[in-house]
Protein backbone atom coordinates (compact mmCIF):
# COMPACT_ATOMS: atom_id res chain seq x y z
CA UNK A 1 0.00 0.00 0.00
CA UNK A 2 2.70 2.58 0.65
CA UNK A 3 5.10 1.69 -1.94
CA UNK A 4 2.32 2.57 -4.35
CA UNK A 5 -0.38 4.70 -3.45
CA UNK A 6 0.33 6.25 -0.40
CA UNK A 7 3.88 7.23 -1.48
CA UNK A 8 2.34 8.77 -4.59
CA UNK A 9 0.16 10.98 -2.84
CA UNK A 10 2.74 12.04 -0.36
CA UNK A 11 4.88 12.89 -3.16
CA UNK A 12 2.36 15.39 -4.69
CA UNK A 13 1.30 16.45 -1.67
CA UNK A 14 4.65 17.96 -0.96
CA UNK A 15 6.06 18.51 -4.49
CA UNK A 16 2.95 20.89 -5.47
CA UNK A 17 3.19 23.16 -2.33
CA UNK A 18 7.38 23.42 -2.74
CA UNK A 19 6.81 24.50 -6.17
CA UNK A 20 3.91 26.97 -5.37
CA UNK A 21 6.23 29.11 -2.31
CA UNK A 22 9.27 28.02 -4.33
CA UNK A 23 8.30 29.61 -7.14
CA UNK A 24 9.66 33.29 -6.92
CA UNK A 25 12.94 31.85 -5.73
CA UNK A 26 13.56 29.46 -8.52
CA UNK A 27 12.11 32.31 -10.92
CA UNK A 28 15.35 33.83 -9.55
CA UNK A 29 18.06 31.28 -9.86
CA UNK A 30 16.35 30.59 -13.67
CA UNK A 31 17.25 34.42 -14.31
CA UNK A 32 21.02 33.77 -12.69
CA UNK A 33 21.22 30.74 -15.02
CA UNK A 34 20.46 33.03 -17.98
CA UNK A 35 22.43 35.76 -17.55
CA UNK A 36 25.29 34.06 -16.61
CA UNK A 37 26.02 31.95 -19.56
CA UNK A 38 24.22 31.14 -22.92
CA UNK A 39 21.85 28.14 -23.29
CA UNK A 40 18.79 27.26 -22.11
CA UNK A 41 17.69 28.03 -18.42
CA UNK A 42 17.00 24.22 -17.84
CA UNK A 43 19.25 20.95 -18.72
CA UNK A 44 17.03 18.24 -19.77
CA UNK A 45 18.75 14.89 -20.34
CA UNK A 46 16.93 11.27 -21.32
CA UNK A 47 16.84 8.79 -17.78
CA UNK A 48 15.37 5.16 -17.14
CA UNK A 49 12.43 5.28 -14.99
CA UNK A 50 10.06 2.98 -13.27
CA UNK A 51 9.38 0.14 -15.13
CA UNK A 52 12.54 0.92 -17.53
CA UNK A 53 10.74 3.80 -19.24
CA UNK A 54 12.71 6.47 -20.36
CA UNK A 55 11.85 10.22 -19.13
CA UNK A 56 13.62 13.61 -19.33
CA UNK A 57 14.77 14.59 -16.35
CA UNK A 58 14.56 18.42 -15.29
CA UNK A 59 17.68 20.56 -13.95
CA UNK A 60 18.47 23.86 -13.80
CA UNK A 61 21.28 24.02 -16.08
CA UNK A 62 25.00 24.45 -14.49
CA UNK A 63 27.32 24.00 -17.04
CA UNK A 64 28.21 25.74 -20.53
CA UNK A 65 25.82 25.25 -23.84
CA UNK A 66 26.30 21.24 -25.60
CA UNK A 67 29.06 20.53 -22.39
CA UNK A 68 27.91 16.88 -22.49
CA UNK A 69 29.91 16.88 -25.66
CA UNK A 70 33.24 18.02 -24.88
CA UNK A 71 35.51 17.43 -22.28
CA UNK A 72 34.64 14.12 -20.63
CA UNK A 73 31.05 14.09 -21.27
CA UNK A 74 28.37 14.07 -19.17
CA UNK A 75 29.98 13.42 -15.89
CA UNK A 76 32.18 16.19 -14.23
CA UNK A 77 34.68 16.31 -11.26
CA UNK A 78 36.60 18.88 -9.42
CA UNK A 79 37.52 21.60 -11.58
CA UNK A 80 35.67 21.09 -14.34
CA UNK A 81 35.70 23.98 -16.37
CA UNK A 82 32.68 23.64 -18.21
CA UNK A 83 30.94 24.54 -15.08
CA UNK A 84 29.46 28.23 -15.15
CA UNK A 85 29.76 30.30 -11.80
CA UNK A 86 26.61 30.02 -11.08
CA UNK A 87 26.23 26.59 -11.93
CA UNK A 88 29.11 26.24 -9.13
CA UNK A 89 26.58 27.59 -6.61
CA UNK A 90 23.50 25.50 -7.61
CA UNK A 91 25.96 21.93 -7.60
CA UNK A 92 27.21 22.72 -4.47
CA UNK A 93 23.56 23.17 -2.73
CA UNK A 94 21.78 21.16 -4.44
CA UNK A 95 19.43 24.13 -6.25
CA UNK A 96 20.08 22.36 -9.45
CA UNK A 97 18.07 19.04 -8.35
CA UNK A 98 14.63 21.74 -7.76
CA UNK A 99 13.07 21.64 -11.21
CA UNK A 100 12.53 17.36 -10.26
CA UNK A 101 9.82 18.39 -8.37
CA UNK A 102 8.02 19.04 -11.82
CA UNK A 103 9.14 15.30 -12.60
CA UNK A 104 7.41 14.52 -9.64
CA UNK A 105 4.12 16.27 -10.55
CA UNK A 106 4.50 14.44 -13.55
CA UNK A 107 5.12 11.00 -12.57
CA UNK A 108 8.24 10.53 -13.53
CA UNK A 109 9.68 10.16 -9.91
CA UNK A 110 9.13 10.46 -6.69
CA UNK A 111 11.24 12.37 -3.97
CA UNK A 112 13.15 9.17 -2.54
CA UNK A 113 14.41 6.44 -4.52
CA UNK A 114 16.95 5.44 -6.45
CA UNK A 115 18.21 8.06 -8.72
CA UNK A 116 17.62 7.51 -12.31
CA UNK A 117 20.41 6.04 -14.50
CA UNK A 118 21.35 7.56 -17.83
CA UNK A 119 19.81 5.14 -20.64
CA UNK A 120 23.46 4.72 -22.02
CA UNK A 121 25.70 4.39 -18.14
CA UNK A 122 26.66 2.73 -16.92
CA UNK A 123 24.88 0.66 -19.38
CA UNK A 124 22.01 0.01 -21.63
CA UNK A 125 18.45 -0.96 -19.66
CA UNK A 126 18.65 -4.42 -21.72
CA UNK A 127 22.23 -5.23 -20.65
CA UNK A 128 21.18 -5.37 -16.49
CA UNK A 129 20.28 -8.61 -14.89
CA UNK A 130 17.34 -9.48 -13.60
CA UNK A 131 18.39 -8.77 -10.43
CA UNK A 132 19.61 -5.11 -10.88
CA UNK A 133 16.32 -4.05 -13.25
CA UNK A 134 14.55 -4.65 -9.76
CA UNK A 135 15.85 -0.88 -9.11
CA UNK A 136 12.91 -0.07 -11.20
CA UNK A 137 10.36 -1.27 -9.60
CA UNK A 138 9.52 1.71 -8.00
CA UNK A 139 9.54 5.70 -9.39
CA UNK A 140 13.78 6.71 -9.04
CA UNK A 141 13.74 10.00 -7.13
CA UNK A 142 14.94 13.00 -6.03
CA UNK A 143 17.20 11.44 -3.63
CA UNK A 144 17.87 7.71 -1.94
CA UNK A 145 19.15 4.94 0.12
CA UNK A 146 23.06 4.90 -2.65
CA UNK A 147 22.95 8.85 -2.01
CA UNK A 148 23.02 9.00 1.75
CA UNK A 149 25.96 5.86 1.23
CA UNK A 150 28.13 7.90 -1.00
CA UNK A 151 26.27 10.02 -3.76
CA UNK A 152 29.08 10.29 -6.58
CA UNK A 153 31.83 8.12 -5.62
CA UNK A 154 30.21 4.65 -5.03
CA UNK A 155 30.92 2.01 -7.63
CA UNK A 156 27.65 1.12 -9.59
CA UNK A 157 27.33 -2.60 -8.98
CA UNK A 158 27.47 -1.29 -4.93
CA UNK A 159 25.28 1.51 -6.30
CA UNK A 160 22.55 -1.22 -7.58
CA UNK A 161 22.61 -2.91 -4.87
CA UNK A 162 21.53 -0.11 -2.41
CA UNK A 163 18.78 0.67 -4.74
CA UNK A 164 17.70 -2.86 -5.21
CA UNK A 165 17.83 -2.96 -0.93
CA UNK A 166 15.79 -0.06 -0.86
CA UNK A 167 12.91 -1.46 -2.92
CA UNK A 168 12.98 -4.45 -0.68
CA UNK A 169 12.46 -2.13 2.46
CA UNK A 170 11.12 0.85 1.38
CA UNK A 171 8.57 1.99 3.97
CA UNK A 172 7.33 5.27 5.16
CA UNK A 173 10.16 6.00 8.05
CA UNK A 174 12.94 4.35 5.76
CA UNK A 175 11.59 7.81 3.62
CA UNK A 176 11.98 10.01 6.53
CA UNK A 177 15.41 8.42 7.28
CA UNK A 178 16.57 8.79 3.91
CA UNK A 179 15.31 12.55 3.91
CA UNK A 180 16.64 14.06 7.05
CA UNK A 181 20.29 12.22 5.70
CA UNK A 182 20.21 13.96 2.62
CA UNK A 183 19.60 17.26 4.50
CA UNK A 184 23.04 16.30 6.14
CA UNK A 185 24.46 15.25 2.82
CA UNK A 186 23.44 18.61 1.28
CA UNK A 187 24.77 20.87 4.29
CA UNK A 188 27.85 19.46 4.51
CA UNK A 189 28.45 18.89 0.86
CA UNK A 190 29.62 15.63 1.16
CA UNK A 191 30.59 13.04 -1.68
CA UNK A 192 29.21 15.58 -4.68
CA UNK A 193 31.64 15.14 -7.00
CA UNK A 194 32.64 12.67 -9.23
CA UNK A 195 36.45 11.70 -8.09
CA UNK A 196 37.04 8.92 -10.53
CA UNK A 197 36.29 5.51 -12.17
CA UNK A 198 32.39 4.50 -10.88
CA UNK A 199 32.19 1.37 -13.16
CA UNK A 200 33.55 -1.83 -12.20
CA UNK A 201 35.96 -3.52 -14.95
Amino acid sequence: MYKDTIKRALDCAIAFPVLTVGAVPMALVAAAVKLDSPGPVLFKQDRIGKDGKVFQILKFRSMCQNAEHTGSGVYSGKGDTRVTRVGKIIRATSIDELPQLINILRGDMSLIGPRPPLTYHPWPYEEYTDEQKRMFEVRPGITGWAQVHGRKDVEWHKRIELNVWYVDHVSFWLDVKIFFMTIFKVLSNADNENIGETVAK
